[in-house]
């Protein structure tokens, strides 16, 4: 099994203050913007046909994450997230689809979301460990032309 060249102690939560700017209702419509955007990525065939549900899900755990209540614990359990992701082929370019995604719906998050814009950059530091230690096979090395 890969491990990826990270401790996961080391990936700082985001601040909890996000969620007192933008409330549940603005994370729940950040995170359907996601996965809008992940419905028309190369990675698409790692998620349910309905994307409406992997949304739901992981918007609870965003909520809880970005200092709301637990959502995700409460409808789902223990997040577990490394272990539920296992099931699929996760390498650092799916890691960078998944990123860039999240990206384009940041782009205009504090006036799209109310998400304070003062938060950003540690958010997006958050998702590049979260997104890292998610990854569960090396990348295919690229074959000299």
């Amino acid at each position: 099994m890969y491990t990826p060249p990270i401790d996961p102690r080391s990936i700082t939560a985001p601040s909890r203050e996000i969620y007192a700017a933008m409330g549940e209702a603005n994370i729940v419509c950040m995170i359907h913007d996601l996965y809008t955007e992940l419905e028309e990525s190369s990675i698409r065939s790692m998620f349910s046909r309905d994307m409406r549900v992997g949304a739901e899900r992981s918007a609870a755990f965003f909520v809880g994450l970005l200092g709301g209540p637990p959502l995700y614990h409460e409808r789902y359990g223990n997040p577990m997230m490394r272990a539920r992701h296992m099931p699929f082929p996760i390498d650092i370019g799916a890691r960078d689809v998944w990123l860039a995604c999240f990206d384009r719906v940041l782009a205009d998050a504090p006036a799209r979301y109310q998400f304070p814009a003062e938060h950003l950059p540690g958010f997006r530091t958050f998702l590049a460990g979260f997104a890292t230690w998610m990854t569960n096979q090396e990348s295919q090395s690229k074959e000299s032309e």
